[in-house]
């Protein structure tokens, strides 16, 4: 997947987690934590499925993606509430 479309996913995948979850972070926030959680699950798909379901602009690449930008949210959260 090209770099301005990993952002565009990773953008849309991180609002779509923030929605889900409820969280007030800064909108940068949301697209980093976007664009690691598209890489994440891409990588996690990859490795239990044998095959990377985060290739294009797809509707499978937008739900892994928002799966994977859930699972980086709550990793956040979860470091974040240790301080």
């Amino acid at each position: 997947m090209g770099l301005f479309t990993s952002i565009i996913v990773g953008l849309l995948a991180g609002m779509a987690a923030s929605w889900l979850m409820k969280t007030n972070n800064k909108w940068y926030i949301d697209i980093l934590l976007g664009i690691a959680g598209s890489i994440l699950a891409g990588w996690i798909t990859s490795i239990f499925l044998g095959v990377n379901l985060v290739s294009g602009f797809n509707l499978p690449t937008l739900l892994v993606s928002t799966g994977g930008a859930v699972l980086v949210l709550l990793i956040y959260r979860w470091f974040k509430s240790r301080k």
